[in-house]
């Protein structure tokens, strides 16, 4: 395969765009606005538990519609149009969302979910170019660099809206902090569309829907014969809940609990630029112990974190867990990401990460949900922290099935001559 270091920096700048929506949408500045602000005439334990069902539901319906994205995606060879339609919803929802007000939690929730949804579309077809831009053994070095600079970007618009919400006090700030968001990913999608080529792929004329649904049901089957994807789906399945729990219910469970909410900001914003040498530093591991002991060492590491949630006391616990997050994040998510996709064959890697988009979105429906559910039938969400937990243990186990070696020769057979 032949590298394009143009094509792989455009690739990488992506994620600078989309990291935004994911840290002040997702996890830091809307669910303290939500809590404080947009949900102010809820209780507090009904606005936590709203927000896990409106984060459940967002992923959802990203659940539902990735694998049909990632095979049409593949017949049509339109990943790239595909990235844009939901780099377009998810901006303009967070557009949107400056236009909430207090006591507008409904609106605020309704523009959530269409976020997510367009956040989770876009990333379906943006992890399937990778394995188009650079050969198997570098896919975890430039993975692991996509999310550094994801953290790098996140982190950047979040300082800089912090900056913001300062000069423009009384909610002004933060409304105009969402609406960057949407400029912000905008802005950083267009390298990646003038860029990174798009993967062309021969099928026979008179492709359409009904062909999508048929290829659809095939690589339900196929997907089988790569025993060792298979499984690895199914362990991200259950530590991705654990992950994605804790980025997205880590803010509005310190707000419930009355933490300093500029303390707990500013630990959330450390949390970006933490994962930026570590991001780095896990390819640089992966490279030397594997891959999937890297992975275990993260997953690990997450185990103890939300053993050590349900004791958090204080803005320095908080503080402490926020960078013990940011030490593991960005490199547990790029390692998954890279393990995977170089067990596919290219060819079909839209395809194929429909279903790791479809793994990690059902995933995080039941953790936010139960977070939500356990949070309103008890009022406290400190027992929905030791539930995610329980998801670290299996998903380490299902791993220990894994041959990431035995897979990626499967994935090498399968690939075209």
């Amino acid at each position: 395969m032949k590298e394009n270091n143009r094509s792989i920096l455009a690739w990488c700048l992506y994620d600078v765009g989309n990291s935004a929506f994911a840290t002040t949408i997702m996890a830091v500045i809307y669910p303290i606005y939500f809590q404080q602000v947009a949900a102010s005439t809820l209780s507090p334990s009904s606005a936590t538990a709203y927000w896990g069902y409106a984060s459940s539901l967002g992923l959802l319906i990203g659940a539902f519609i990735a694998p049909f994205l990632g095979t049409f995606a593949d017949i049509r060879s339109i990943r790239k149009g595909i990235v844009a339609i939901f780099t377009a919803l998810g901006a303009l929802s967070a557009l949107a969302m400056g236009t909430i007000e207090s006591g507008d939690w409904k609106t605020a929730l309704f523009l959530l979910v269409l976020g997510s949804v367009g956040f989770s579309g876009s990333a379906i077809c943006y992890d399937s170019l990778l394995p188009h831009i650079v050969p198997v053994e570098r896919m975890d070095e430039i993975s692991t660099k996509g999310y550094a600079m994801g953290y790098l970007g996140g982190g950047t618009l979040l300082a800089l809206n912090l900056g913001t919400m300062s000069l423009f006090p009384g909610g002004l700030g933060a409304r105009l902090s969402f609406m960057s968001v949407g400029l912000w990913w905008i802005a950083f999608a267009v390298p990646l569309m003038i860029a990174v080529p798009e993967p062309q792929r021969e099928f026979p004329a008179g492709s359409d829907r009904m062909g999508t649904l048929a290829s659809l049901a095939k690589t339900f089957r196929e997907i089988r014969e790569y025993r060792d994807a298979f499984v690895f789906l199914l362990a991200f399945w259950l530590y991705n809940d654990g992950i994605g729990t804790v980025i997205r219910m880590s803010a509005i469970f310190g707000a419930q609990v009355g933490l300093d909410r500029k303390s707990m900001v500013m630990a959330l914003l450390a949390t970006q630029f933490i994962g930026i040498p570590f991001s780095l530093l896990f390819g640089k591991i992966a490279k030397k112990i594997g891959s999937k002991k890297s992975l275990y060492g993260a997953l690990s590491w997450y185990l103890l974190i939300a053993i050590g949630a349900y004791w958090m006391r204080t803005s320095l616990h908080f503080w402490m867990l926020a960078i013990s997050v940011g030490m593991v994040q960005g490199g547990a998510q790029a390692i998954s990401r890279s393990i995977y996709a170089s067990m596919l064959p290219p060819e079909r890697s839209a395809e194929f990460f429909g279903f790791y988009d479809i793994s990690s979105k059902f995933a995080g429906i039941a953790g936010p949900a139960a977070f939500g559910i356990i949070t309103q039938l008890t009022g406290s969400p400190r027992l929905a922290v030791l539930a995610v937990g329980s998801t670290f243990i299996i998903g380490l186990f299902l791993l220990s099935f894994v041959d990431v070696d035995r897979g990626r020769q499967k994935g090498i057979m399968r690939r075209p001559r």
